[in-house]
């Protein structure tokens, strides 16, 4: 983030590149999630996750190359923090995400999942000193409204196991953005994101050969094979490359709540890939979130005078 020293000039820059990010970013991710559904339909998620983390970890190591941008981890502190980081923003995220999927055979979990913002506010102020603004405070409170709308629907006969799993990939996200902001790493944001796609990469290939004994892509076809290879690409490496450029850019609760959009993108692609058809409830929901994002995009973050030095 800009300080106090900054130009105006190079701050309106800044603020313009982050909120070009934002939108690059909301629709590569929203249009993942139809496309990870696809291949989760043939391919097992630990298969799928493993697959997509090393096309995501390849992806990004070229992107560092002809880019000029440096990987280099200086300290055994800073590689703890990046294991950490890797553990909650990308392993527990996917996993938990498209575990999600295949139990609540829904892409709704992509609305479910951004129930991020709301811990990420949380965790930010308890640990960063980041105090919700009244617009932040807005968007999280029209947030709330629209995934209590999509969430009630579905827990009228219990919590399915795929809701509880789609708010635990949330707040694992939510932990990751706010350590990455507490623990302050000397490093590349671009090199940051490239190991934690790396280390999850390694982590999820030691989960599914201790449980499944192999990678199992014995009845993917050729759509599920690339829908695997797009995700891997984009939504495991340039997205992730772009989110940590985010983060670094932005304070932590405004960053999450930026994307809110993701999800309705996500819905909408759905529609058109998958064939889904949202009813009113979903579209009250989906109209709400989106409410909540703009609230944030919409409007300049707070300055240096509101919040702690970022």
């Amino acid at each position: 983030m800009p300080s106090d020293h900054t130009p105006a000039g190079t701050s309106a820059a800044g603020d313009i590149q982050g909120r070009l990010l934002v939108v690059s970013l909301c629709l590569l991710w929203g249009i993942t999630w139809p496309v990870m559904k696809i291949a989760l339909e043939a391919i097992p998620p630990l298969t799928m996750r493993t697959l997509t983390a090393g096309f995501g970890a390849v992806t990004l190591f070229a992107v560092c190359l002809v880019r000029g941008r440096s990987v280099r981890v200086r300290t055994a502190k800073a590689w703890a923090h990046l294991v950490i980081i890797s553990l909650f923003n990308i392993v527990a995220f996917s996993l938990l995400s498209a575990f999600a999927q295949v139990a609540a055979a829904t892409s709704r979990v992509a609305i479910l999942a951004y129930t991020m913002p709301i811990w990420t506010v949380v965790f930010a102020w308890l640990m960063l000193g980041e105090r919700p603004t009244r617009m932040q405070t807005l968007a999280i409170g029209l947030c709330s409204v629209g995934l209590m709308i999509l969430i009630l629907p579905l827990a009228a006969k219990g919590a399915p196991l795929g809701v509880l799993m789609a708010v635990g990939a949330g707040v694992s996200w939510a932990a990751g953005t706010v350590y990455v902001k507490w623990a302050r790493l000397d490093a590349d944001p671009l090199g940051i994101a490239t190991w934690q796609v790396t280390i999850a990469f390694f982590v999820i290939g030691a989960g599914l050969f201790l449980l499944d004994g192999r990678l199992e892509l014995d009845a993917a076809g050729a759509s599920a094979l690339l829908a695997t290879v797009f995700t891997g690409i984009v939504g495991s490496g340039v997205a992730y490359a772009v989110w940590f450029d985010i983060v670094r850019r932005l304070p932590a609760a405004t960053a999450s709540l930026s994307i809110l959009s993701s999800p309705v993108v996500g819905v909408v692609s759905s529609v058109v890939v998958l064939g889904e058809r949202p009813t009113l409830a979903d579209l009250i929901g989906f109209a709400l979130i989106f409410a909540a994002s703009a609230c944030v995009v919409l409007t300049s973050p707070p300055s240096a005078g509101e919040v702690k030095d970022r």
